[in-house]
């Protein structure tokens, strides 16, 4: 077990201040929604989820957030066609639904302003809302949890306390609507290593050591000289 000193040590005066922001982005099963309040919970900072804003108890929302919410299902962007098709369809003598694209604008828009508001005011943590991919790699330290899938489904079926087979269902739908987001909004793949700082599986260690490498590597992280880039 690490030290807890680096919760102490994190949120002080570091030549990265920027690292005061963790994003945590998290397969289903990999334990996000336990990790994420967590880190937010030692660090004693602000923490917003993957939509439903600030939670007031965050020890009620621990486990909660692996499967997909309703409003996070709401969020998932329409595909092309169906939005071509839905614009194509009369909605009244003068109006017309929004074109797949101005819904993507608003939906991104919409998420990330909570991203850019934790940033603005100093710090935080969080989980999911393709953070990394919204704040580059130059604001903020951004983590992935992930696992085989075997491991995730085991684990996501002990974190919500539901059979196999229901977290099976849960992780069908998390995972596609989770990587169609980022896939249609930012053109990236959540799973891609080069997005994050430090990649974890997190389910081959207990989530509370989990949390533990987080802490201490943000720290580090926060404390080190960027690396200059080579020209060209």
């Amino acid at each position: 077990m690490v030290s807890n000193d680096s919760a102490d040590r994190w949120p002080g005066p570091g030549r990265r201040p920027e690292a005061r922001l963790i994003t945590i982005s998290a397969a289903y099963g990999a334990g996000g929604s336990v990790v994420a309040p967590a880190l937010a919970e030692r660090l004693g900072v602000p923490f917003i989820d993957r939509v439903t804003g600030r939670p007031a108890d965050l020890a009620a929302l621990s486990g909660q957030g692996e499967r997909l919410s309703a409003g996070e299902a709401g969020t998932t962007p329409v595909h092309p066609l169906l939005g071509s098709l839905s614009h194509a369809m009369p909605a009244g003598p003068t109006l017309s639904p929004p074109s797949h694209r101005q819904h993507d604008d608003e939906i991104r828009n919409a998420i990330e302003a909570e991203v850019f508001e934790l940033a603005a005011a100093g710090g935080g943590v969080v989980l999911g809302r393709a953070a990394a991919l919204v704040l580059g790699p130059d604001r903020g330290f951004h983590v992935r949890l992930d696992g085989p899938p075997g491991r995730r489904l085991a684990q996501g079926a002990l974190v919500e306390g539901v059979s196999v087979d229901e977290a099976r269902a849960h992780m069908q739908a998390a995972d596609k609507a989770r990587t169609s987001y980022v896939r249609r909004l930012y053109g990236a793949d959540p799973t891609a290593a080069c997005h994050y700082h430090l990649v974890i599986d997190s389910t081959a260690v207990p989530l509370d050591t989990v949390v533990e490498l987080i802490l201490v590597s943000s720290a580090a992280f926060m404390a080190s000289e960027p690396l200059s880039q080579p020209p060209g």
